[in-house]
């Protein structure tokens, strides 16, 4: 008596056709897919990136400045993430074309996009990694050193490329301090010559480092660096 209106019939099991079909099922996996990508986000940026290159320099020119927290650690990864996204649009956009996009499409399945999305990732990252780490990886799996480029595995490029980029990183730091530390050392060979011992030359040192850092236009030289350094 309270309820006039008709009761929805369900459907039961095995009555109607299946809830997800072959096109669901697709898009399904296909959801699957990139919420598994989008969570490899962070893991993706440092090892398939030039990001770990650029934070790495940037932090040893703030450590060579000698300024402490400036800039701030916030300053140093939003630089980093633009630069990172100036030197791999050309990389990423062959990765949409050939594989993102076909896969979303239909085009390509799970497989067929992986393996094409492979291709322009080892086109960038073969030619920063050294020879001598790759192999460092091929002798501790005990396999055969490929002949052609395009036989390279991923699972042993990329741990040889970070390796790379940390060892090329540090390069680039030592050439950064080598000037900081000689205005450092004039500094304090000059306060000791004056008998100001007990006057510390790290003060005195930070504005002259920040002026010879202004002068020579140090942010523009240091991001054209970087971007060289990849080839762009």
């Amino acid at each position: 008596m309270f309820l006039t209106a008709p009761l929805i019939d369900l459907p039961q099991a095995g009555s109607g056709p299946p809830l997800l079909g072959p096109v669901g099922s697709a898009q399904a996996l296909r959801l699957v897919v990139l919420l598994g990508a989008l969570s490899l986000l962070p893991t993706i940026l440092l090892t398939l990136t030039c990001f770990t290159r650029i934070v790495v320099v940037l932090s040893f020119l703030r450590h060579g400045l000698g300024t402490q927290g400036v800039p701030p650690n916030q300053v140093i990864v939003g630089l980093s993430l633009f630069l990172t996204a100036f030197i791999m649009a050309p990389t990423a956009e062959a990765v949409y074309r050939n594989a993102v996009r076909p896969y979303m499409d239909n085009q390509l399945g799970e497989a067929q996009a992986l393996q094409a999305a492979s291709a322009p990732l080892r086109r960038f990252l073969l030619p920063q990694t050294r020879e001598s780490d790759l192999m460092l990886f091929y002798r501790l799996a005990g396999e055969r050193v490929p002949d052609r480029p395009d036989e390279v595995q991923l699972r042993m490029l990329v741990p040889a490329f970070v390796i790379s980029e940390l060892r090329t990183a540090c390069e680039m730091g030592f050439l950064i301090l080598i000037p900081f530390l000689i205005i450092d050392l004039l500094v304090a060979s000059l306060l000791t010559a004056l008998g100001m011992v007990m006057v510390p030359p790290g003060p005195v040192s930070l504005p002259l480092k920040l002026l010879l850092f202004v002068l020579v236009d140090g942010w523009s030289l240091m991001v054209s660096s970087l971007a060289r350094s990849f080839g762009g």
